[in-house]
């Protein structure tokens, strides 16, 4: 298993070798949108403008081979809430409003893409092969710290019959332990969260801490019940490649934001 880097006509996205469904995490390639969104912006109400959004989303969707007039984009608000997408969420985010916050996303229906997003915290796509079911979740340290992602499992179970045992994950680009330097508040969290295994994942320099997020995603799947061969992490550091993504710590508010978009075939 492996991530894989795409390009199509200027576009440039990823996807894991683990994952059999449609699927894809953007970059910031590709795209309409002005500076300082340039140019694959895919977050409603950045600035750029509803045209170029719908132009960058017809472009990335088609990339993915997911169908745009489906799609369901989460509404994130650093929280653990995971949300049943159906046939009645169809094109909330693009055509209509979205009526929920929801930092997580799950489905068992087809041709229902769901979509996450991200500009530095974790991004994650989940599928069941046995069941067909799909999920996204944006988990940053907030997320990560609440377990948004053994809610995510637990919802796939519930909602879809799907079995930790059987889930893919693919864990997408995200700030890397290089560059996310935190105060004790952070570790604080995952120490309360995780116990003794957020250990790994907190290193100590000088006065602040650096931390792992894939690795403690990684770590919160694990605990879910995935088997670690059924887990891909991506390992690109999106504040260290300005060149293919946006980081909210090293540019602020003034950026795109990524998507990582799944659906059922």
């Amino acid at each position: 298993m492996a991530f894989e880097t795409h390009e199509r006509d200027g576009l440039a996205f990823l996807t894991s070798s683990l994952l059999p469904v449609p699927h894809a995490f953007s970059t910031r390639l590709g795209g309409v949108s002005p500076a300082p969104w340039d140019s694959l912006n895919l977050r409603p109400g950045m600035g750029d403008g509803a045209e170029a959004l719908w132009e960058n989303y017809r472009r990335f969707c088609g990339a993915a081979g997911v169908d745009m007039d489906r799609l369901v984009l989460s509404r994130q608000v650093h929280e653990t809430t995971v949300r049943l997408c159906t046939a009645a969420d169809a094109g909330k985010g693009l055509d209509r409003e979205r009526d929920y916050d929801a930092d997580g996303l799950i489905t068992g229906e087809k041709n229902l893409p769901l979509a996450v997003f991200s500009a530095d915290c974790g991004v994650i796509l989940l599928h069941d092969p046995v069941t067909g079911a799909v999920g996204g979740v944006h988990a940053g340290w907030r997320g990560c710290a609440g377990g948004i992602l053994e809610n995510a499992v637990k919802e796939l179970g519930r909602n879809c019959g799907a079995r930790p045992e059987n889930l893919l994950a693919a864990i997408g680009p995200c700030i890397g332990r290089c560059c996310f330097e935190t105060d004790g508040d952070v570790p604080e969290a995952m120490r309360s969260a995780l116990g003794a295994e957020a250990e790994p994942f907190l290193e100590k320099r000088g006065p602040k801490y650096h931390v792992d997020l894939a690795g403690l995603n990684r770590q919160w799947l694990l605990r879910s019940g995935l088997l670690p061969q059924h887990i891909d992490v991506c390992g690109l550091c999106t504040a260290c490649r300005p060149d293919l993504f946006w980081s909210h710590r090293k540019m602020g508010d003034a950026r795109g934001v990524h998507a990582a978009v799944i659906s059922i075939k």
